[in-house]
């Protein structure tokens, strides 16, 4: 149903009397249960109506898009879809989908009934109050990006803040109640359904300064921050959620508060990493901002053992070789090692112009170059430094790329600009642009994060890896853990999200958050997964394939119990992690927990606001509508 269509239905439908409200104790009572369409308690139609008016007409049906290909498979629309699935921000303007549309023997996405398409705080304290009087599961939805379909839930009423993308720069912020306790600092104000695209085009490219955000461009802002948030740069910059100075939010009250160091402090640090649509529905947050470096710089290029023994020799050497030379806050993103031998490096760093780069990867080539026949160099090397004002520029972009290619006596590629006086290497055109007609001109996605959209999950693990292994005499049982890991599947390293290493006021700002403390003596973040995409029940061609991917996902959980062995259970990243987290409470936030539990029965006693392994949700069903 359109929005057209939908509004004439509820204006000429019988005014019933809506329900009296349930009192607020018998919603602990264990046999709670949130109304669903088929039951008759459901809301009349009188009642939506009243609704889409005090949100000003921004009520809207959620169609499903996907729908079309169950109901005509072979028809124009079902094959234009079946292509445009791939484009992130076609996914994201879609209240009925999400970015991942599923997980195997977990779950697939469904759309809400009805959304409210907030523009405002008040439109979303309107959404809550009506969720709350009328026992309904509620859902919020920025960018949607959620890996465990924390975002969309089938017999729901959703939160939509895709339109709230106001972004206002502050020279001189100071966080309303702490005048007289905080000095003035810049920092950036974002609406709840902006993406780091469009901040990083407003704080970098327009304004010369540093948000720490995601390295995905289309992440959401409120999502990542409320998760923790690690961006390419965290190492040296720290979390996401560590650069929160203030939010609006709306709580279970339907009331609109401020959180920050000074008012509702314990609020504002339960939305640092506690996890988000947990605690409330944020409407704007402030973050702090940094000054730019010169230059960011990268490193690309593949290793390739010859053997299986060589193999494990490149990975010890590679441990020692980031000890003495990447162990540091200049130094982020991955590499990653597979069964097919190859150790992939797809590293990016801060500060560092291009003789910087290739001179801290010096070592590890001359050591390829002494090893004869066991490795050798992979296709091409890239190095690069990319005046950091630019690395978002999407004008800039285009206009530069593709790049002119010089060949090196050693037989890699140097890719470089000569604008500056200098030859600055960047790296081959990585991102895909948005090719739908009226397509903004900053819709871009990097490359490397196509595969996520609209993927379905196979498996999904991390874990933190701590600084220690990194030591003389642990480094032997890192690289035997990883060469055996890898026998099962691909493990990719995230420096970026470990923060040992980092400066001490990144750590500062990160400890202060409720983001496991283990992160904080953590080198790296692994994670192992699997998947396929675009792919979705019903999908003609593109089913998701169940046997193929239980076999993924126990090949992923032998992997990381060979990382286990070494490490103990160290804890997992809450927005990249297993569906199925045992103990996810100790896993996401350690010794935090508690504290946030406080928080959570402070702010929403009743438990309205529920996602899946978040805070309190051990006390509901699976789907969230029935108490425990």
């Amino acid at each position: 149903m359109n929005r057209r269509a939908f509004l004439k239905a509820i204006a000429s439908a019988a005014v019933i009397p809506i329900l009296p409200i349930l009192p607020r104790r018998l919603l602990a009572s264990t046999n709670f249960r949130r109304r669903r369409p088929s039951d008759a308690t459901w809301p009349s139609q009188s009642a939506w109506k009243q609704l889409n008016e005090a949100v000003g007409g921004n009520l809207i049906p959620v169609d499903f898009p996907l729908s079309v290909l169950k109901t005509d498979p072979d028809g124009a629309a079902a094959k234009r879809l079946s292509m445009i699935l791939a484009d992130p921000y076609y996914i994201g303007d879609q209240p009925g989908l999400t970015q991942t549309l599923g997980w195997v023997d977990a779950w697939a996405t469904q759309p809400s009934v009805y959304a409210v398409a907030a523009r405002n705080a008040h439109d979303i304290a309107e959404a809550v109050n009506f969720a709350s009087e009328n026992d309904l599961r509620l859902v919020v939805k920025g960018g949607g990006h959620s890996y465990q379909g924390t975002s969309d839930a089938p017999d729901s009423l959703l939160i939509w803040t895709r339109h709230m993308d106001e972004i206002a720069m502050h020279p001189e912020f100071v966080p309303q109640g702490c005048e007289h306790t905080l000095q003035p600092q810049p920092a950036v104000t974002l609406g709840a359904g902006t993406i780091w695209i469009q901040a990083y085009d407003s704080v970098t490219t327009k304004g010369g300064k540093y948000v720490q955000g995601g390295g995905c461009a289309t992440v959401g802002v409120a999502g990542l921050i409320q998760s923790g948030g690690f961006g390419s740069n965290s190492k040296h910059y720290g979390t996401a959620a560590g650069s929160l100075l203030e939010a609006e939010v709306v709580t279970a009250d339907g009331q609109i508060r401020i959180a920050n160091a000074c008012t509702n402090p314990d609020l504002f640090w339960a939305l640092k990493g506690g996890g988000g649509g947990t605690f409330g529905v944020v409407s704007k947050l402030t973050l702090r901002v940094h000054d730019l470096p010169e230059f960011f710089g990268v490193a690309n290029f593949t290793v390739k053992a010859s053997s299986d023994d060589a193999y494990r020799r490149l990975i010890r050497e590679f441990v020692s070789f980031y000890h003495k030379h990447l162990f540091n806050d200049h130094w982020g993103e991955q590499t990653r090692m597979g069964s097919d031998n190859n150790l992939v490096i797809s590293m990016v760093a801060h500060g560092l112009n291009l003789g910087q780069v290739k001179e801290a990867w010096q070592p590890l080539l001359d050591w390829v170059a002494r090893s004869g026949s066991e490795c050798s160099i992979k296709g091409r090397t890239v190095f690069g430094a990319i005046p950091a004002r630019h690395m978002w520029d999407v004008r800039w972009m285009k206009e530069h790329w593709p790049e002119i290619a010089f060949p090196n006596p050693n037989g890699s590629f140097l890719i470089g600009l000569l604008d500056y006086g200098l030859l600055h290497l960047i790296p081959q055109p990585l991102v895909d642009f948005d090719s739908r007609p009226g397509a903004g001109p900053n819709n871009v996605w990097w490359k490397g994060d196509g595969g996520q959209v609209g993927w379905f999950i196979w498996g999904y693990e991390s874990l933190w890896l701590p600084a220690s292994l990194l030591e003389d005499g642990a480094q032997q049982r890192l690289a035997d853990a990883l060469f055996a890991g890898s026998r099962f599947s691909d493990i990719g390293l995230h420096f970026n999200k470990g923060l040992a290493g980092s400066p001490p006021d990144a750590l500062a700002w990160a400890k202060d958050t409720a983001t496991n403390p283990t992160v904080l003596t953590a080198f790296a973040l692994a994670i192992v997964a699997d998947g396929q995409g675009p792919a979705y029940p019903g999908m003609p061609g593109h089913e998701p394939s169940v046997v193929e991917g239980r076999k993924a996902a126990e090949r992923i959980d032998r992997c990381m119990n060979q990382l286990r062995a070494v490490t103990g259970e160290t804890g997992a990243y809450v927005s990249e992690s297993n569906y199925f987290e045992k103990g996810f409470q100790q896993a996401y936030w350690g010794s935090n927990y508690p504290r946030l539990a406080e928080i959570k029965k402070k702010y929403d006693p009743d438990g309205l606001f529920f996602v899946h392994n978040g805070v309190g949700s051990e006390q509901w069903s699976a789907d969230g509508f029935t108490k425990l």
